[in-house]
């Protein structure tokens, strides 16, 4: 096709693909449970800040994400009987978020999964070249970013 010329100079391209096919590739090895890559990382970054709970303002802010985002994965992985809600007993109108059992388990296979993947990033690519392959999609995002 003649766009074909076009995508294989694009690096919004290519960041789109490839986010595609990890996403895809991520959820198989994250396990049964069916949990995605930022379900996992929101499981991870709980379990992080253990023993002190967390607040689902403090996930959408770290995570540079909205709180709808953020309250559909909460509720998705209550749901799933991996995390629980909790009235903050310091402030009545926020809820802080505590791992289940099972949640816990969760965020430490995820842990060591993408542990284990960082470190063959950094064996097979070099950790020189991905910092600056992270650079590179870095600058691509605040130029999209300025681009009205």
């Amino acid at each position: 096709m003649r766009i074909e010329t076009f995508l294989e100079q694009s690096p919004l391209f290519e960041i789109y693909r490839v986010s595609r096919k990890l996403d895809a590739h991520l959820r198989q090895i994250l396990g049964p449970n069916e949990v995605t890559f930022f379900e996992a990382l929101l499981l991870v970054s709980i379990l992080f800040e253990e023993p002190h709970a967390v607040k689902p303002s403090h996930l959408a802010q770290t995570f540079s994400t909205g709180r709808g985002n953020i309250s559909n994965c909460i509720s998705s992985l209550e749901a799933r009987g991996l995390l629980k809600r909790r009235i903050d007993p310091e402030d009545g109108r926020s809820i802080q978020l505590l791992l289940k059992p099972q949640g816990r388990k969760y965020a430490m296979q995820a842990i060591r999964i993408l542990d284990q993947m960082q470190k063959q990033f950094e064996k097979h690519i070099g950790t020189p070249q991905l910092k600056s392959a992270l650079n590179a999609v870095r600058q691509v995002e605040h130029l999209c970013e300025a681009t009205v």
